[in-house]
């Protein structure tokens, strides 16, 4: 086998890697877990407000 024919046997491989990935990217099981990650960033910023409105109102019942 040449150059030529190991590069294009490359492609294909390289291609149909490419397809699985995006299938397994887009597939039904996966949106669920890819949304909670998407949304986890606000849930920290939800866990912050929440635990700096409790130090503030235990501060003030401290006063």
């Amino acid at each position: 086998m040449d150059y030529i024919t190991w590069r294009s046997f490359y492609t294909v491989l390289v291609f149909v890697l490419f397809i699985g990935i995006v299938l397994w990217a887009y597939s039904k099981g996966r949106k669920k877990r890819f949304d909670e990650a998407a949304n986890s960033i606000f849930e920290e910023d939800e866990l912050k407000k929440t635990k700096s409105n409790n130090t503030e109102q235990e501060s003030k019942n401290n006063e």
